[in-house]
């Protein structure tokens, strides 16, 4: 069942994700766009497998390469879907009977993530994030890397779980780690953000305590406080970057 729906991707050198992420959804999405920073793999080739149209594009940063890719759409609605996800079942018939009779103009997704070799119940679950809007709707926003899906309406919530297949291991996800941590600093240095001796000490903090007792991540056993202690070092190497780039600067 083909819906009035397209499916918005950005990508770069996902050739062992993008398959998938599109089979999930092939049946149901009449339209695939995915905007592409020049990958060096088959991503593109495998993309174009699924019918899907494929842009090269420079990377403009999260928040405008996903605005690119959102307003080469053409469907009514929109499902928004990074390449290392995946569309459970139970939330494909969720998507399924909300287009039928839609009653709102976004509908929130609960993503799962899958990380050594398990689903991680508690530490990063529940995860709600805004991904099916009304195409004329909506907007990304948010200051990169963290980018937020925006619609001008009503939103609900659809049953089911959005599968995400997140990092290869402990090396490739503090890799990750760092080089948010630099894009993070660099986009709150550009916004005029400072970091202070409080932030360096009790932001990390409160950051394990986060995931690791407020949602539960001491129950997902030694991957919940890997979690928990990626968390506090984000936060940490975020606000020293800070520092060391305004020193630098000013």
């Amino acid at each position: 069942m083909k819906l009035p729906l397209s499916v918005s991707i950005i990508s770069f050198n996902e050739e062992n994700n993008i398959a998938r992420c599109l089979e999930s959804i092939k049946d149901i999405a009449s339209e695939i766009i995915v905007v592409d920073s020049h990958s060096h793999d088959k991503t593109r080739e495998i993309a174009k497998k699924y019918g899907a149209k494929v842009f090269e594009e420079d990377w403009k940063g999260h928040v405008e390469q996903k605005n690119s890719a959102l307003l080469k759409c053409n469907e009514e609605w929109v499902l928004a879907l990074d390449c290392d996800e995946a569309v459970s079942d139970t939330l494909k018939h969720s998507i399924i009977n909300a287009l039928k009779n839609p009653a709102f103009d976004g509908y929130e997704v609960n993503r799962k993530t899958f990380y050594l070799d398990c689903w991680i119940e508690h530490a990063w679950y529940p995860d709600w994030k805004l991904r099916l809007v009304r195409r004329e709707k909506a907007r990304w926003k948010g200051t990169d890397p963290h980018d937020r899906l925006v619609v001008d309406g009503k939103t609900s919530k659809l049953v089911g779980d959005l599968y995400h297949y997140s990092y290869k291991d402990i090396t490739d996800h503090f890799k990750r780690v760092v080089n948010y941590a630099v894009i993070s600093a660099d986009a709150y240095v550009k916004e005029g953000r400072k970091s202070s001796i409080l932030n360096l000490f009790f932001n990390p903090i409160y950051g394990f305590i986060k995931h690791y007792l407020f949602k539960g991540g001491f129950l997902d056993g030694i991957p919940g406080l890997i979690i928990s202690v990626s968390n506090f070092f984000y936060t940490f190497l975020k606000y020293a970057l800070i520092w060391e780039k305004r020193r630098k600067k000013y």
